[in-house]
């Protein structure tokens, strides 16, 4: 675990999709390149997530929901902001600007902050064929978000058997992208 407060804070945000169970692996590897990460999941994402092996991991409470107006965040401010596994729904609703959940205020703001953003998606074929999904692709990756996604990053499987392709994941590309 690194130290908090001793380097670059990554936020690394999980929606709910299978690989959420597996975050700890990208947590260990951000850690050992020496970032401080803190683990944002979405409303759902949270029942995919380890929480209490996530939080005794990085050292920070794995949150899910805003914080009460006027009280301290639990959470130091984020250098960067990692998406993985981001979903259909969170690519969509993040293009449009819909800040409905925590993780979408966080990556929503993230692009008026100007922070590195990196977002791996982790769809099936079905869901993908959804033609907003990749527009909304194409519109963050011009507001400068590093969106990994394609045949080159992974190959698509079909609805139902995301399980079975959890080796594929590839948490390694995330860290590649961010400076």
């Amino acid at each position: 675990m690194t130290t908090p407060g001793t380097a670059r804070v990554l936020y690394v945000i999980a929606c709910a999709a299978p690989p959420a169970g597996d975050v700890a692996v990208l947590v260990r590897h951000a850690q050992e390149q020496g970032w401080d990460v803190c683990v944002v999941t979405t409303p759902s994402g949270r029942s995919f997530v380890d929480v209490p092996a996530v939080e005794a991991l990085t050292g920070h409470p794995v949150r899910s929901e805003y914080k009460q107006p006027g009280t301290d965040d639990a959470l130091p401010p984020p250098d960067a902001i990692a998406v993985a596994p981001a979903t259909v729904n969170t690519i969509v609703k993040w293009a449009l600007g819909i800040a409905d959940t925590l993780a979408l205020g966080l990556v929503t703001e993230a692009i008026g902050k100007q922070l590195p953003v990196v977002a791996l998606p982790f769809t099936n074929r079905a869901q993908a064929a959804h033609p907003k999904f990749e527009r909304s692709i194409e519109e963050l990756r011009a507001w400068g978000v590093r969106v990994l996604y394609g045949p080159d990053v992974y190959a698509l499987h079909e609805p139902g058997t995301g399980g079975d392709h959890l080796h594929a994941y590839p948490w390694h590309l995330v860290l590649d992208e961010l400076p």
